[in-house]
């Protein structure tokens, strides 16, 4: 990936709470986040707008991200994430850093946007973490595809994880999102998951202890 590659922490510059636009963000070390980017084409501004004037809280209202998150689950748009060049592309951009900007806890890429639940490294910021993930996809996915022009859409979503049953709430809708939106039949199905490669590793490791392997 472009960006620094040896990952190699920041001062501390976090911002705490802050907002571009209609979403609020925190920016914060140290603390777990779920955290969703989409297509570009996944869910048009135009319906989105009218969606926010019907809403009476904006954008932190809970039932229009939910109704987004409904529409994004039913594979409008280009959906180029289907393709298994390009989710593989998007999975290993985020995994390219875990353990050293951030770890992992869930995620899974599906056909036209993205769930990541994550804890970040002190002194790597959020909006940095998600910037370096799209700048670096998008130009690599814009040149499979042959296209140019915009690719993933300008924001992303974002919740603070509040404490451990908010955790595992998380866990669990990213974990069957694919499963619920009527992709495959178990989270594990999934190719591009936490859910299938924590599947896959058990799998291995169970396989190398009938062998009388050491279990990775």
């Amino acid at each position: 990936m472009s960006d620094n590659d040896s990952g190699s922490p920041e001062p501390d510059k976090h911002r705490g709470w802050y907002s571009r636009g209609y979403h609020p963000h925190i920016d914060s070390g140290g603390i777990v986040q779920s955290v969703t980017f989409r297509l570009g084409d996944s869910v048009p501004r135009a319906l989105q707008e009218r969606w926010r004037a019907e809403s009476k809280r904006g954008g932190a209202d809970p039932a229009l991200l939910w109704r987004i998150a409904e529409y994004e689950d039913a594979g409008h748009g280009a959906c180029y994430l289907r393709r298994p060049e390009i989710a593989q592309l998007v999975e290993g951009a985020l995994l390219y850093f875990d353990g050293v900007r951030y770890r992992l806890l869930e995620w899974c890429v599906m056909p036209n946007h993205v769930h990541v639940l994550l804890e970040f490294m002190p002194g790597h910021r959020l909006a940095d973490i998600v910037r370096s993930w799209k700048s670096y996809t998008s130009k690599q996915a814009n040149r499979i595809l042959g296209r140019t022009g915009i690719f993933w859409a300008r924001d992303y979503f974002d919740r603070y994880i509040r404490d451990e049953g908010h955790l595992e709430t998380a866990r669990h809708y990213i974990r069957e999102n694919p499963a619920k939106a009527g992709l495959c039949k178990t989270a594990e199905d999934w190719p591009w998951s936490s859910a299938a490669r924590r599947a896959a590793q058990e799998i291995g490791s169970l396989g190398g202890d009938e062998q009388g392997d050491p279990a990775p």
